[in-house]
């Protein structure tokens, strides 16, 4: 297997299948994120595509979320509302897609892995695909991925996540929640059913598969300056002493 990060794109029968891959449990450097979200955006308006999947590579964490090596090298406000300003790329062609997403969710989700996996409109897992929000044990806060999370789980399972920073929720209590649709026992089920939903939708009407979009994302029109503003927030934190003992005292374990 290929062992560098990247992310490949291929349509085929009106699916286009977005997958990103980092060797470090598909964390998201800045560069990435923004690759991913191009990729998103291009697929979104390419006329040969109904339905986006979004997967990640191999057979581990479906996404770490931020990657810690870059975070450690942050230096300035910057740099880091750059950095943080990915996620909020992503997110955003996400919500702008006029494409219905699947996410393809094989393994665990940490972070800004949990704002991708609350940014897709139909999100299928294995069950074994454990969720955690771990910003504010390194000093800062989910504060970017907060409103997509928030929006598909509600205030309350939300604040659970970003409060109890350090313990993972299962995916069951995930699949309560809402963020996952559907749980699945095995990657082999997990990519049969993606499949057949897929091709169900690549099948529907692509205006109604739009305007049904619409109304989901309704009221969210005001996260093109939200999230942005979010990201410069957490870049401002993560240079504080707290976050950069955190994330000395994570390089060491």
């Amino acid at each position: 297997m290929n062992n560098e990060a990247r992310i490949n794109t291929t349509i085929q029968s009106g699916i286009a299948t977005i997958e990103f891959f980092h060797p470090a449990s598909n964390s998201l450097p800045g560069h990435l994120l923004r690759q991913l979200a191009e990729a998103i955006t291009a697929a979104s308006n390419d006329a040969r595509t109904r339905v986006v999947v979004l997967r990640s590579g191999g057979q581990g964490a479906f996404c770490a979320g931020a990657n810690f090596a870059e975070l450690r090298a942050l230096r300035t406000e910057a740099e880091g509302l750059q950095f943080f300003s990915g996620f909020a790329l992503v997110i955003n062609a996400m919500r702008q897609s006029n494409k219905l997403i699947i996410a393809r969710i094989q393994g665990k989700c940490v972070g800004g892995g949990v704002g991708l996996a609350a940014a897709a409109d139909y999100a299928l897992a294995t069950d074994t695909a454990a969720v955690k929000l771990s910003e504010l044990a390194v000093g800062i806060g989910p504060f970017v991925v907060g409103p997509a999370v928030e929006r598909k789980v509600g205030l309350s399972a939300f604040s659970q996540l970003a409060i109890d920073a350090t313990s993972f929720q299962t995916a069951q209590w995930a699949h309560q929640k809402g963020l996952f649709t559907q749980l699945h026992d095995s990657t082999d089920a997990l990519d049969a059913a993606v499949h057949t939903l897929a091709e169900r939708l690549s099948l529907s009407s692509p205006n109604a598969m739009t305007a049904l979009k619409r109304v989901f994302w309704a009221g969210t029109e005001h996260w093109d300056t939200l999230l942005p503003e979010r990201a410069a927030i957490s870049g401002r934190l993560i240079l504080s002493e707290a976050a950069q003992q955190a994330l000395a005292e994570m390089a060491q374990r």
